[in-house]
């Protein structure tokens, strides 16, 4: 008996000093640490390699650290990482596991066809006409961002779903992809009026679909996002590689300058979800510096979009980790949790609960 008192208090001293550890360590991966360890019994792992879906981004810190950045939902690597989220893995727990995985192949496939659709049609419009091409990609990127929020906010008028952490990140995304778009007007990316007529006119459809997918499937409509960022980060990348010598004799527009050296850098954190707030820090001295940061902003873009694959995964870079098992009613109404519209109209007859507040 005292043999087995003893270990259990081992066991658990153990566990509260790793506990302890997570919370107040300076660890940058403590929010995604502390929800895989939550979840870690009902999770696989990927049978199949990841090399080929890969993308690294080079971030701006004084050591300029390197990441990797994963796709998703690549079908190449199907059916061995077909799940969302921090590790790109679904819960194992369901027993229409097998239907889910083929539904999810079918969602990738549909956003991948589309993507590369639009691809075609830009690579075709905007071949060597650069800055029109970025204004274009911009005034599209951003649209998603405030669609998500649209439908949250019609979900939290229901009393269907109230998540401060998602508002938060995806009025911090659409923020800093309009800054983006700032920098394109400023160096002449829509002076013609066809491009402004493009642009505007696929952003009025593109928001309109996407709030229709989201309704039905936020993890589709993430991915989707997700494959938009990636060709963004793809296609940055490989200008600043052709541009290098020519960008940094070029000075950097004033709103780049503004917008990521000045004044309050909260929300330019807090779309960052994979990191600690004030751990990126850009500096801009030319042109290069301003696209290589616009670069690395849409690998965070990806990272953050693929951690909303898993539902209720997304924290805030600001939200306290250790504060997570408190009650907060003006955060959440988790009696109300719901995926889709049709899950949360099917929860709100099966419930009398559900929709009060």
């Amino acid at each position: 008996m005292a043999i087995s008192i003893s270990a259990m208090s081992f066991r658990t001293s153990v566990s509260s000093s790793y506990s302890a550890f997570l919370c107040n360590s300076k660890n940058p991966f403590c929010l995604n640490s502390l929800f895989s360890l939550r979840n870690s019994h009902r999770t696989f792992q990927p049978s199949l390699s990841r090399k080929s879906s890969r993308v690294r981004a080079t971030l701006l810190k004084e050591n300029e650290e390197e990441v990797v950045v994963e796709k998703s939902f690549a079908p190449k690597s199907f059916p061995g990482n077909v799940g969302g989220g921090n590790n790109g893995e679904p819960p194992d727990n369901s027993s229409s596991n097998g239907l889910e995985k083929w539904v999810i192949k079918i969602e990738q496939s549909v956003n991948i066809f589309l993507t590369d659709s639009v691809i075609k049609i830009l690579d075709t419009l905007y071949h060597d006409r650069h800055y029109a091409r970025f204004f274009v990609l911009e005034t599209i990127a951003r649209v998603p961002y405030f669609a998500f929020i649209s439908v949250l906010h019609l979900y939290e008028s229901f009393g269907w779903w109230r998540r401060a952490d998602y508002l938060k990140v995806h009025f911090a995304e659409s923020w800093n992809e309009m800054h983006h778009l700032l920098i394109m007007e400023e160096l002449g990316g829509n002076a013609w009026w066809f491009d402004r007529f493009l642009a505007q006119h696929i952003a009025v459809f593109y928001y309109f679909m996407t709030v229709s997918m989201y309704a039905l499937s936020p993890r589709m409509a993430y991915h989707f996002s997700e494959c938009v960022e990636h060709h963004a980060y793809e296609t940055y990348d490989k200008f600043i590689k052709d541009q290098e010598a020519e960008l940094k004799k070029l000075p950097a527009p004033k709103i780049a300058v503004s917008y990521y050296t000045g004044g309050d850098l909260y929300l330019f954190d807090e779309f960052q979800t994979s990191r600690e707030p004030n751990t990126r820090r850009p500096k801009i001295d030319n042109l290069y510096d301003v696209f290589m940061n616009i670069r690395d902003d849409e690998a965070e873009h990806c990272k953050t979009m693929k951690a909303c694959q898993t539902h209720g995964s997304l924290r805030s870079p600001h939200t306290n980790p250790c504060d997570e098992s408190e009650d907060d009613p003006g955060c959440s109404v988790p009696q109300a949790d719901c995926v889709g519209i049709v899950d949360c109209i099917t929860k709100s007859v099966a419930d009398p609960n559900v929709g009060r507040r």
